[in-house]
Formats: C-alpha cells, structure tokens, sequence
C-alpha cells in the first residue's frame, strides 16, 4: 500500500466516525473551535485582557463588552478567550506527560510482570491512598505555584490511571499470536512491547486520555481558584471564577457566568470526544 493510500484511508475513516455518530461530530467541532480559540486568541481578543480601567469597572455585557467588565474593568470576554490558551496548554501537557510515562511504566509491568510488576505497582497504590486533589494541592504548596509545577502536579495524579490500564491490557496481549509471531520473527522485548503491544492498547488509553484532558482543565481551575495555581493578573478561568465569586450577591452574574460557561464547555467537550478517539485509533474498526 502506498503512503496516499495509507493516507487517505485514515482520512475516510476518520470521516466514516464524524459521520457516523452525531455525538462525535459535536464533541470534534467542539474541539476544533477550543484549539482555534487556544491558537489565535490573543490575536483576536478585542481588549487587552490585563489592562485595567477604573471607569469602566463592573459594566454588565454590551456591544462593547461582549461579557461585560470585571471590578478592575478589564474585559471579560477578551480574558476568557485569551485563558483558553493557558488552561488548554496546562492540561495537554499533564496529560501528554502523564501519558507516556504511565503507558511506558504500565506496559513494563504488564510485559515483564515480577518485580517489575510489583514496584510499580505500589508506586501507583502509593499515588491512589491520597485524595487526587489533595495530593496535587500538596505539590504545588511544597513547589511554588508556578505554571510547570502545576503541570507536573496534574501529571503525577494521573499516572495511575495510565499504568493500570496499559498493564492490565498489556498483561492480557503479551502471550497473544501476534506477539509470538513477532518473537519467533526475531523482535526483541522492546521492539515487540512499543510496535506490536502498545498500539493495540492505544483505543482504551484514547478514552483515557479525553477523560483525563477535562480532569486536568478542572485540576488547574480548582488549584487557581483555592490560590494555589496561576497567579493574577493571568487570564485563567479558576481565577476569574474565583476573583467573580465576590460578586454574585451584589448582581454582577457575568463575573462567574462566562467563565465558569467556558469552562464547563471544555470539559464536555473532552468528555465527549474519548468515544470517538477510541473509534479512530481501534485496529478493528479500519478494517
């Protein structure tokens, strides 16, 4: 098969899934309008979302502030855009990290079993004994809360996840006919753990990885709103749900609202998408 056919082969079947469920279709044109947003955000955003004017403080939403002012009179509707950028990044890179290490680590476990099993095993028990939060609040308290450390921290929450499913799967695979056939072929353990093993785990490790993106999204809106994530005058939605919050009595609901809206879209959108990752990357469902 040439590499355009191989091409347009995944195309169409990436297109067969779109089509296929309705959900799916929403879920990605979700995602795709989160990453433009995350892309050229700043470029589009009508105010500055850091400048502050005191004339303009807790304006409700108009033609000239879409979303209306904060008490500092900074744009709302700009801040929210530009903090898709910072929260998506925060999650992708948790979650990419998280990933890797989890699929590697699980996968050692799951293919050596033994002490190699063991250890890592206790390494994730020892991450699931701490409320995931909690631990994640510890981290960050004991690092600084800087934007990387807040990144490692929704990362190392994550891990267990990643290492009980590729090692459960893992376990289940290494003795299947295609691995022995590889063996016999003269593949290597490590050859045969990263191309014959791990890409058939990838389906049940895609849904993993949607959920996860929304529990990272929220993971860094809780450190932030709690202090404890990025610092104002960032535009991050935690932030800006939190520094609202003293506002809801008095009437300014557009403080919470559209943050909070946004944030609440993010995570469904990611909610959403695991299903339709899994059916893309599933070796069964192209053929």
């Amino acid at each position: 098969m040439t590499k355009v056919a191989f091409t347009n082969r995944r195309l169409n079947h990436l297109i067969y899934v779109i089509r296929e469920n309705p959900v799916t279709l929403l879920a990605f044109s979700l995602f795709t309008l989160i990453i433009l947003l995350a892309l050229v955000g700043p470029s589009i955003a009508p105010h500055d979302p850091i400048k502050t004017n005191a004339t303009n403080a807790l304006e409700p939403p108009s033609l000239s502030y879409l979303f209306g002012t904060d008490h500092l009179g900074r744009d709302v509707f700009s801040r929210v855009i530009v903090a898709t950028r910072l929260d998506l990044g925060i999650a992708f890179s948790a979650v990419a990290i998280s990933f890797c290490v989890g699929c590697a680590l699980g996968g050692a476990a799951g293919f050596w079993g033994g002490w190699t099993n063991r250890v890592i095993g206790r390494i994730s028990d020892a991450i699931m004994a701490f409320p995931l939060f909690v631990l994640a609040m510890g981290i960050v308290a004991a690092l600084g809360n800087a934007i990387e450390n807040i990144i490692y921290a929704t990362a190392i929450i994550n891990l267990p996840f990643y290492i009980r499913v590729s090692r459960a799967e893992t376990s289940i695979r290494r003795n299947i006919g295609y691995v022995d056939a590889a063996r016999l072929s003269g593949s290597g353990n490590l050859r045969i753990l990263f191309t014959q093993i791990l890409p058939n785990i990838l389906p049940p490790l895609m849904v993993q990885v949607s959920l996860n993106m929304g529990w990272a999204i929220l993971n860094a809106a809780g450190l932030s709103f709690i202090g404890l994530g990025v610092r104002p005058p960032n535009a991050e939605w935690g932030i800006m749900v939190a520094e609202g919050s003293n506002y809801i009595i008095s009437g300014e609901w557009w403080l919470v609202i559209f943050p909070g809206a946004a944030l609440m879209l993010a995570v469904f959108c990611f909610n959403l998408l695991g299903d339709g990752l899994r059916d893309i990357v599933d070796p069964l469902r192209r053929t």
